[in-house]
């Protein structure tokens, strides 16, 4: 059964394979790839998730070494069982300055915030109705699925259709609509202000995903909420130290009674081992140095705006809805795996293939993440490879796009 079950990605051409890659502090996006007949090769990395370099940011690293030192390795426990310390604390403390809460709690990852948080819910609102966006992240459909509740799913971005559903129901049923800002896969935007304006109409409660933004957008890193001056209206912000923030770990921030009962009620906080000290306290260097740093967000921002202008001057499909991620449409699992490695073998380019089931069959596609750290040599690089792939040899463009 395990045999049949690989084999089937196989033959899809889904089949994931790891790759793996030596970063050297000071030097990404620039790594080396350790390959499989045991040689080594230069690689550029156009796919991680370190959207600003934070990962190896001198005040980063100094927090982070600073509290190993102090505390060691490990936190030694659950939150509740020696797991917490001044790390921790102070971390909460700057992601509730950073979205306008009184509250945040800090989780493992983001995954797991959403996971915990969704599926917990219902518990402490008996009938409680979740309205979650079709294009919602795994963690969020998972928390959703698992919470026993009724749910209600309204395509993507369409705030009519969600105002279609909530109207159908109670009127005396407690409601909450999940969301996200900025959407991984297409990088478009939630329309939060509407989706707000349903939920004050009806009574209902905000859940908003902020992943791909927080540290990225709004005066000082707090998401699109903030950028859009709606941060109030959100009841419950999930965010994530893993990407902008250069770390690991996630967090919702809310109000502190939500936060305590969340604490007190979901599974995967209770009995999961509390973050690292060292990892807290990098995370919140990051988080407060972000406060301040427009100049980094403002880098990102024009670095992703000369790739998608390069790559449209060459005529490729790809989806621009004005953020940070450079999605190009290829369309089909084997070839889009065969232009990945093709990128890499030939041209030293390192970016995953992006397949079913995390985008719908037919859509699957290569995710360009450029980062400020990625400078014009790097974009000449990998315009010029694309350019050459999908123009000139074997993989011509007819066959890339189906």
């Amino acid at each position: 059964m395990l045999n049949n079950a690989i084999e089937n990605l196989h033959t899809e051409g889904r089949y994931r394979t790891f790759i793996d890659i030596e970063r050297t502090r000071g030097h990404f996006p620039h790594a080396v790839w350790n390959k499989p007949d045991g040689s080594k090769a230069p690689v550029t990395v156009w796919c991680g998730n370190d959207y600003l370099g934070m990962g190896q940011h001198p005040v980063v690293l100094a927090a982070m070494h600073e509290a190993l030192e102090a505390t060691g390795a490990g936190s030694g426990g659950t939150r509740n069982i020696s797991g917490t310390t001044v790390y921790h604390k102070r971390l909460e403390a700057e992601l509730a300055d950073l979205h306008g809460k009184d509250a945040a709690l800090l989780f493992t990852s983001a995954y797991i915030a959403n996971d915990a948080t969704l599926s917990t819910l219902p518990k402490l609102f008996p009938g409680l109705i979740i309205y979650s966006d079709a294009l919602n992240h795994a963690s969020m459909i998972e928390g959703v699925r698992r919470n026993g509740g009724a749910k209600r799913i309204f395509r993507h971005n369409d705030v009519a259709h969600l105002r279609e559903l909530i109207a159908a129901d109670d009127p005396s049923v407690p409601k909450l609509i999940a969301f996200e800002s900025v959407y991984s896969m297409d990088g478009d935007f939630g329309p939060i202000k509407e989706i707000c304006d349903v939920a004050e109409e009806f009574g209902a409660l905000t859940y908003l995903d902020e992943v791909h933004a927080v540290g990225m957008y709004g005066p000082r890193g707090g998401g699109i909420a903030e950028r859009d001056g709606l941060m109030h209206r959100v009841d419950i912000i999930n965010g994530t130290l893993a990407k902008a923030y250069g770390v690991m770990g996630g967090y919702i921030a809310a109000s502190p009674k939500m936060c305590d009962a969340i604490r007190s009620y979901a599974p995967g906080f209770i009995f999961t081992t509390s973050l690292p000290p060292a990892v807290a306290a990098g995370a919140a260097a990051s988080v407060a140095h972000l406060k301040h740093d427009q100049v980094l967000r403002d880098t990102h921002q024009t670095q992703a705006k000369i790739l998608k202008l390069r790559l449209k001057s060459l005529g490729l499909p790809i989806i621009d809805h004005g953020s940070h991620i450079v999605p190009l449409i290829v369309g089909d699992p084997k070839h889009t795996k065969k232009l990945s490695d093709m990128l890499l073998n030939e041209f030293g380019i390192y970016v995953q293939p992006i397949n079913f089931p995390t985008v719908t069959r037919g859509t699957e596609r290569l995710r360009f993440t450029p980062s400020p750290v990625h400078g014009p040599r790097e974009i000449d690089a990998l315009v010029s490879a694309l350019d050459n792939l999908w123009s000139h040899c074997a993989l011509n463009r007819a066959e890339l796009t189906g």
